[in-house]
Formats: C-alpha cells, sequence, structure tokens
C-alpha cells in the first residue's frame, strides 16, 4: 500500500488529449442538476433523484473529494462526471463511477475520461485492494461496453433497484488506453 493519502493528492486538474477533469465546484450545479434529474442518464441508477433530495445533493456535492467534473479542453464545455470512492460499500475497495449527459454519449468522452480516472486513482489512491471496481446494471449495454474496453472484467452480480447490476474489475496490468 502506498503510504501517500488521498487528502494529499486532492484536489487535482487531470488533462487528456480532449479533456480535463477538474474538481467539481458551486458553478457546476446546472449540469449537475441535469445529470440527476435526466430519465436518459439515470435509467439505470434507480431513476431520477427525488425534488425532495436536490437542494442536498446541489449544497454537497463541490465539496466531495475524488468527484471531477469532465469538460472539454476546446470550449469548456460540461460533459459530465467521474469520481472515485477510495472506501465503497463493497468491503471498502476502491470504486469508479460516472454518468455523462446524453447528448455528449457515443463519442468516446466517458472512456477518455474513466480510464484517466482510474489510472489516476492507481496512483494516488491508497488501498490495500489492488484492484478498482464499478458497477452497472446489467441491462446497460453502453456501460457495460465501456468497462470491458477500458480493461475492466465481471467478477459478481446482485440485484439492486429491484434490477440485477454486474461489478467489474480491474488492475493496473489490465487497463487499456481510454483515446
Amino acid at each position: 500500500m502506498s503510504s501517500l493519502s488521498a487528502a494529499a493528492v486532492w484536489p487535482c486538474v487531470i488533462e487528456t488529449p480532449r479533456l480535463i477533469l477538474r474538481p467539481a465546484q458551486l458553478t457546476d450545479v446546472p449540469a449537475f442538476t441535469r445529470l440527476w434529474t435526466d430519465d436518459d442518464v439515470r435509467r439505470f441508477l434507480g431513476g431520477p433523484v427525488a425534488e425532495d433530495q436536490l437542494a442536498t445533493y446541489q449544497q454537497k456535492f463541490a465539496s466531495r473529494p475524488n468527484l471531477f467534473t469532465v469538460v472539454t479542453r476546446q470550449d469548456a464545455v460540461t460533459l459530465g462526471s467521474v469520481s472515485i470512492d477510495p472506501k465503497s460499500r463493497f468491503d471498502g475497495r476502491r470504486e469508479v463511477s460516472y454518468s455523462f449527459l446524453p447528448e455528449h454519449w457515443g463519442q468516446g468522452y466517458a472512456r477518455e475520461a474513466v480510464t484517466a480516472v482510474v489510472s489516476w486513482a492507481f496512483d494516488h489512491i491508497p488501498s490495500d485492494d489492488p484492484s478498482i471496481i464499478a458497477v452497472t446494471q446489467e441491462a446497460n449495454s453502453r456501460s457495460r461496453r465501456l468497462l470491458e474496453a477500458i480493461g475492466m472484467r465481471p467478477i459478481g452480480s446482485f440485484i439492486e433497484w429491484d434490477a440485477p447490476q454486474t461489478m467489474y474489475s480491474t488492475q493496473r496490468k489490465d487497463l487499456r488506453a481510454g483515446l
């Protein structure tokens, strides 16, 4: 396990050829609100966030460590978000999560951003477990393809939100370039 603490490297900015991944900030409220309430984005995530919970989400997201807003390098358009939970509910393993606005789907942005954040997490988020996991609904074929394209493999399944979920895992040696 690395002796570096996650707090020692946050906040940070990650740059890829097309993207800038920066800490979420209050100016991102409109884009994040769309991520939380859009029916298409939330289709496989238990549905849109309830109206009575939105204010709490809006107040707390910008202070959350390891939550990146993904924007284009060229014109700073917000595409979505990627986060790493250093100690997830799944046996305390590091978990990557992501969501992108529908108008940016199918352009490789999510793959590029998720690969960059997972790579960053291997270097900067200490863990006794050599892997990073992700969970997606079995029916979410786009997300499953993305995870498999970056080198993640299914390692288990369970039911959540009344639907089958698949857990994926990757180790540093299996991570593929997201470009």
